[in-house]
Formats: C-alpha cells, sequence, structure tokens
C-alpha cells in the first residue's frame, strides 16, 4: 500500500513538472516568434504649473507712542524698579525622532501599452498565428506577458528582457479577462527578476485595457534549478 502512494505522489510530481515545462515552452515559443524591438521614444508631456499667490493678512499699523505729561508723572508715585525675572531653564532637548519606516514599493500604472503595437508589426505575423491557436484564459495570459516585457524595456532601459516565466515562483491567476500573476520572473542579460502585475484585457477587443507592474529584486542563482530558471536557451541563445 505504501508502495502505491509512492509512486502515486511521484506521477503527481512528475505531471506538475510536465505541466510546467509545456506552459514554458509555449511562452518562450511564442517570444522567440516576435521581432525584436526597439523601445518607442513617447513623446514627453509637459505640465502647466500654476503659481497661486497666498493670501497676505493686512497688518495694522501700531498705534504711535505718546509721552506722558508732566501732570501725569509724580516722583513721589513712582514705583521702583522690578526685579528682574530669572531666565527660564533652556527648554528640554526635542526627543529624538523615530526613523521613517520605508515606503513599500508600488506599482507602475500604464499609460500606454504595447503589446498591439508589437504584434502588428509585419515580423510578428508567426506570433499572431500562435495566438489564435491557444484558449482564451492562456491566450489572455500570453498576451498579458508580452505587455509585462515591453513594460519593463520602457521602463528600465537598461534591462533587455527576452523571456518571461509568469508562474516562476508562485502560480497566476487567470479569471475572465484579469490575470494577475504575483510570483513570475523574468531574464534580462542572463540574470532572473521578480515581477508582479496586473493585468485587464478589453472583452470586446481582447486587447489590453489596463496594466499595472512591479519589478522585483534578482533572484538569486542558487534558486534557479528549483523554479526551472536558466541562464539561456542553449545553442540557439548564444
Amino acid at each position: 500500500m505504501e508502495l502505491a502512494a509512492n509512486k502515486w505522489d511521484g506521477e503527481i510530481r512528475w505531471g506538475a513538472a510536465a505541466s510546467f515545462v509545456l506552459h514554458a515552452a509555449a511562452i518562450l515559443l511564442l517570444l522567440l516568434l516576435l521581432p525584436k524591438t526597439e523601445p518607442l521614444s513617447s513623446p514627453d508631456d509637459g505640465l502647466s504649473v500654476e503659481i497661486v499667490p497666498q493670501e497676505t493678512k493686512s497688518v495694522s499699523a501700531p498705534e504711535p507712542v505718546r509721552a506722558p505729561s508732566p501732570e501725569e508723572v509724580r516722583p513721589e508715585a513712582a514705583k521702583p524698579e522690578a526685579e528682574p525675572v530669572p531666565l527660564a531653564n533652556d527648554p528640554p532637548a526635542a526627543a529624538a525622532m523615530p526613523p521613517a519606516v520605508p515606503k513599500p514599493a508600488e506599482f507602475v500604472i500604464a499609460s500606454q501599452f504595447f503589446s498591439e503595437k508589437v504584434l502588428a508589426d509585419p515580423r510578428s505575423k508567426r506570433a499572431r498565428e500562435a495566438l489564435r491557436q491557444l484558449s482564451g484564459s492562456e491566450r489572455n495570459l500570453q498576451l498579458c506577458d508580452l505587455e509585462a516585457l515591453e513594460q519593463v524595456r520602457r521602463v528600465r532601459p537598461a534591462m533587455a528582457p527576452d523571456t518571461l516565466a509568469p508562474y516562476a515562483m508562485a502560480a497566476e491567476k487567470v479569471s475572465g479577462n484579469s490575470v494577475e500573476v504575483k510570483g513570475g520572473a523574468f531574464r534580462s542579460k542572463r540574470k532572473w527578476y521578480n515581477i508582479q502585475f496586473k493585468c485587464e484585457l478589453d472583452a470586446g477587443s481582447g486587447k489590453v485595457a489596463s496594466f499595472a507592474f512591479l519589478v522585483g529584486d534578482a533572484i538569486p542563482e542558487s534558486q534557479w534549478q528549483e523554479h526551472n530558471l536558466v541562464a539561456d536557451d542553449g545553442p540557439a541563445d548564444q
């Protein structure tokens, strides 16, 4: 009985690994079919700044100081000079402020989407045909993966991402036209980095309608094998 359980557990692990490899191969095939594009320069939208002057309160002029008349001052009524008031002790030093807690990293909300433009390129014909062969949820995931790579290229010009594994560190979530990746990884210059993103697609056109992402730290090379991450794609990538 124990032998059968071990065999069943082994088959489950083998099936999970095979599913991961098949999905990764599909994503890699699609990305290889896409042409390498140079980042498009977007016009710098200038912001108009209006300086609003602050309201100044009118300060009333002080009343002039009037010298007293001789009748008002009587020598016998003059009061002795008041003793000087002792100075108060120096105020206690201000309590040391606690160190500011660093704010958690915030998602970058995309104002432009690039996956449609990349796929419209004549050189992306084979990639477009490959997308048509995929089911709805798988197609949505692949399209959002492509959008993620293009967004990283433009926000991080020093990076050159060429592959993305949306479920490398944690399973992705695809629900209808919504894709959420919390444990994704992308490769840039033979190194892997964490990435999260949220992607919404238009129900009618199937195009990306909203996108937000967060690039994380580099993934230690000691974890690559555990998550099926490789530095290159073999001889074809040399």
